[in-house]
Parts: C-alpha cells; structure tokens; sequence
C-alpha cells in the first residue's frame, strides 16, 4: 500500500473542511477548530474547501467568491495551520494553477473519466484524488489510476462516495473499499456526499446527515485509510451542501468513536 505524509501509525487519516469557500474568514475558523482536534487526537488531517463549485443543479447556486480571492483564501489556512489543503478542480486549465497553491488536486466523480484532466492533474506531482463515479464500480477506477501512473505521478488516491441508486438516491458498496485498494492506492470514504439525495425536484441537493456517524463507522471497521467529510459550524445556512454536512461541534465525538473502532479493526 502507498502511503503519503498523511499517514500515521496505521490511523486513518481525515480530510474535511466546508464545501466550499464562502467568504475570506470562516474557512481559518473552521481549520483552526478541525486542526486543534485532530491535533490531540493524533489524526493526520488536510484541509478540505472548494475554489470554486461548477457542478451546480441549478444557475442561481452559489459556486464560490472567486477564483483567485479563494485560492489566497486556501494559501492563507496552509500558511497559518501548516497543514495540506485538497480542492476540487474541474478543467484543464485549472491544474497547474491550483496546484501552486494546493497539495492535493480532487477529481469530482463526475469527472473521473476525464483523460486530460487527470493527466493535467498528474503532471503537476501533486497528489491526485479521484473521486469514483456514481456511475462505475469498483473495478472501472483502476483505469482512472492507470491513466495518472502513466502520466508519470504514483501519488494517486480514490474515494469511494456512493453509487447512483434509482434517480435520486445512493447507496455505498462497502466491497468498492477492499476491491479499489487492490490497486495499490489509499481509498477514502467519503461519508457525506454518500448521503446526499440529488436531482430533487427543487434543484437543490437533499441528503441524510443523521446516517454520517453510522457510514464513518462503517468505513472505520471495513478499513478504509482515510475519511472525507464536510462539515460548517451553521450547516442549515451553509451556502452549498448544507443538507448532508456534519456540523463542526459534533466532529470531535464522531472521531472518537472512529478512533475506538479503529484500534479494534
């Protein structure tokens, strides 16, 4: 098994932050939060926030303040908290230019199968995240890695974060978890998106966020090496994903608990 910075003592390692940068301050506030209790409990952590959101139901959707205002915003948490900052990048173009700011480029599931993009992305040596499609198993994502180990970068992870179940539902299949790992990447859960309830008739995501501890738990006892989570200290007035975020002041308990399971599993 590959294994990065992320990494300590076989612990899962967690990525989580908000969906998205909404303003230039509460992102450092929600770092430092996630950054001082990771830090006493021992987890490896790396900042989570979108730059920008493109994948949107609807035109009016929030999709972020700006390019460039949020990358500094990204650049300003790395500086102050000295920890690893992932986002989401969306074109060919936006590679390099995240990559000089970020240290680990996300691929959004919808994009997975998108050639230029994950060559673009791996050939910044950055770590590329590629998040499975709602559309594919398991065993599809080994070409997705194939493409960045190809491209010249073996720092590759994949992110199980549900399978597409009638037209607005998802289910995980906890065998994606053991099957991606077979390629030789670390596989992250991702426990929030799994939950969400999408293409709802108003335009804007459902999701389950009651279910959040129970799918990282799970994840936690069937091995997975790192969880992904969005979590906002006010998820109702979350300006994206609110309906399938973790509210701040619960993550501690929840890693906790995964930290329990995590000794037995």
């Amino acid at each position: 098994m590959i294994t990065y910075p992320y990494h300590k003592d076989g612990c899962f390692f967690l990525m989580a932050g908000p969906c998205v940068v909404e303003d230039e301050t509460s992102p450092l506030r929600i770092a430092e939060s996630l950054m001082e209790t990771t830090s006493r409990l021992g987890i490896p952590f790396i900042f989570k926030a979108s730059y920008r959101k493109a994948n949107r139901s609807r035109l009016d959707s929030f999709t972020g303040i700006g390019d460039e205002k949020a990358l500094k915003v990204l650049a300003k948490v790395k500086e102050t908290f000295r920890v690893p900052v992932v986002t989401d990048i969306h074109a060919v173009e936006e590679a390099a230019r995240a990559a000089e700011v970020v240290d680990v480029l996300q691929i959004p599931a919808f994009l997975c199968r998108q050639t230029d993009l994950l060559v673009a992305a791996a050939q910044t040596g950055k770590v590329v995240n590629i998040k499975k499609g709602q559309f594919l198993s398991g065993e599809s994502m080994g070409f997705a890695v194939d493409k960045v180990r190809m491209s010249g970068n073996n720092q590759v992870m994949l992110t199980e974060r549900g399978s597409m179940f009638g037209y607005q539902d998802l289910v995980v299949d906890f065998r994606n978890i053991p099957i991606m790992q077979s390629f030789n990447v670390p596989v992250v859960l991702d426990v929030t998106h799994s939950l969400q309830q999408p293409n709802q008739p108003s335009g804007v995501t459902g999701g389950k966020p009651e279910l959040i501890g129970m799918m990282a738990k799970a994840g936690i006892a069937v091995g997975v090496d790192g969880i992904f989570m969005e979590t906002h200290p006010d998820p109702a007035h979350a300006l994206s994903d609110g309906a399938n975020m973790l509210p701040l002041g619960q993550v501690e308990g929840l890693l906790k608990q995964m930290l329990a399971i995590s000794r037995i599993a």
